[in-house]
């Protein structure tokens, strides 16, 4: 495994959204970047997290992480283990009162559940050697991601429940 952190998130040239991890350390691990292609809502949340910047209204990986707090649980760590068919995997290792804990997951959602809280982001090497790019081969537009944050904030601080009601 190899350790990782988030160093943006993109859109690609078809629009989807795209995580790029990077090695934390580049001297024994190289310079290349995974890119994971995410949904639109889970990019937005990594970005919130990672910013720092939180949400008028508590987004699901908010509540995820707050009720693992009240259950005196925590992110220990977070892996993307393999990729299988174009499809990346992941897992969470949580540290419990019980014990060690590990869950399957998305790798958006163990991204978006270790920014909040604190864990680590790993990668097996295969996967790396695997699906990564060149890291001078992306190139991430910080003001257009800036952007939607913003816009982002805007939606959940005029949403009105009432706005959902069929």
């Amino acid at each position: 495994m190899i350790r990782v952190r988030v160093v943006g998130v993109a859109l690609d040239p078809a629009q989807q959204h795209v995580i790029l991890l990077k090695p934390v350390d580049t001297a024994t691990d190289g310079d290349l970047v995974l890119p994971v292609w995410i949904g639109a809502q889970e990019a937005m949340s990594i970005l919130v997290a990672i910013e720092g910047t939180g949400s008028p209204r508590p987004l699901a990986h908010d509540l995820t992480t707050a009720m693992l707090g009240e259950l005196s649980a925590s992110v220990e760590r977070v892996e993307v283990t393999h990729l299988d068919a174009g499809t990346f995997h992941a897992r969470v290792l949580l540290a419990t009162p019980a014990g060690p804990r590990t869950f399957d997951a998305r790798p958006s959602d163990a991204i978006a559940l270790a920014a909040r809280s604190g864990g680590s982001i790993w990668v097996a090497a295969d996967v790396l050697a695997e699906a990564g790019v060149p890291d001078d081969a992306v190139e991430i537009e910080s003001s257009a991601e800036d952007d939607r944050v913003e816009e982002f904030r805007r939606f959940l601080d005029d949403v009105d429940p009432d706005d959902f009601q069929g």
